[in-house]
């Protein structure tokens, strides 16, 4: 098999955290890389970090791809531009790597003969042309969610890519994909963000000139931190992965009610035993999803 991003050039459509973050890697292992952008500021600053071997705002960057990645918003991606549909190349594997299966391969494979969706499950709390990293991918699940008319050999080279960046490559039904990070990734960004407002409220509640605001600010620590971060990260992106995925997330929820009902009611019955039990049966569970 001629693998198609070694001897094309690759576009990256976005150069935020996962598109900057491929560019870099790509372009390590000496693959030509062609990226599209929407600001030609965003341009200059990736030609200065050196996130693809050319940027451009002008789609006919794209021509001659023998694959190309859409690292984009998941509104752009489920309302694609003409523009951007024109200069797809047409015999090119089109692969997007937006964390909503189902909507975005409902939309995009009527539209190109070779799409593959995919799922690079990395990130951190930056957004926009600095974020890119290098090895983002390393260890990392990079799931792929092919349908009845997904070519085959289309999504090996989308898998064969996954494992030159050092992922794990995983294959699932679109449905279960949803369900999956709507519970494991988009729930954590809602609870974080519902943590950090608790945190607010609940100081603010204390007695007028109380120096609780201020004292919990003070203590926050690594715990905080760690159990906050996502909530605290992009929120046009995480509206975007509820507004998208707003069934399986609302079911997530659900669950995560019925657990703090849970221990609430433990606490309320000061039932310690039982609260012991469940703390230690957490934390036995812990490592089979880390």
């Amino acid at each position: 098999m001629t693998t198609l991003w070694r001897e094309r050039p690759v576009g990256v459509v976005g150069l935020g955290l996962i598109g900057g973050s491929i560019g870099l890697d790509l372009m390590a292992l000496g693959v030509d890389v062609r990226a599209l952008v929407h600001r030609e500021a965003t341009a200059e600053r990736a030609r200065q970090r050196g996130l693809a071997s050319q940027v451009s705002i002008d789609p006919s960057v794209l021509t001659g791809c023998g694959l190309v990645l859409l690292a984009l918003p998941l509104d752009r991606l489920l309302e694609p531009s003409p523009e951007l549909l024109a200069a797809l190349p047409r015999e090119a594997v089109i692969a997007d790597l937006a964390s909503v299966k189902a909507p975005v391969l409902s939309v995009w494979e009527p539209l190109v003969p070779r799409f593959v969706a995919s799922h690079p499950m990395a990130g951190t709390s930056g957004a926009g042309v600095e974020a890119g990293l290098p090895n983002l991918f390393r260890d990392r699940p990079w799931v792929a969610t092919p349908s009845d008319h997904t070519d085959p050999a289309a999504l090996e080279q989308v898998r064969a890519l996954a494992g030159a960046l050092g992922a794990r490559w995983l294959e699932c039904a679109a449905p279960d994909h949803d369900r999956a990070v709507a519970l494991i990734s988009h729930l954590p960004v809602l609870v974080s963000a519902a943590l950090l407002r608790a945190a607010e409220r609940g100081a603010a509640a204390a007695a007028p000139r109380s120096a609780l605001p201020a004292l919990v600010r003070a203590l926050a620590s690594s715990g905080f931190a760690d159990t906050t971060r996502v909530g605290g990260g992009n929120p046009e992106l995480g509206t975007l992965m509820a507004r998208s995925n707003s069934v399986a997330v609302a079911e997530a929820l659900g669950h995560y009610r019925q657990a703090l009902d849970s221990l609430e009611d433990l606490l309320e019955r000061q039932d310690w035993e039982g609260l012991a039990r469940e703390l230690e049966g957490c934390r036995a569970l812990r490592p089979e999803f880390l």
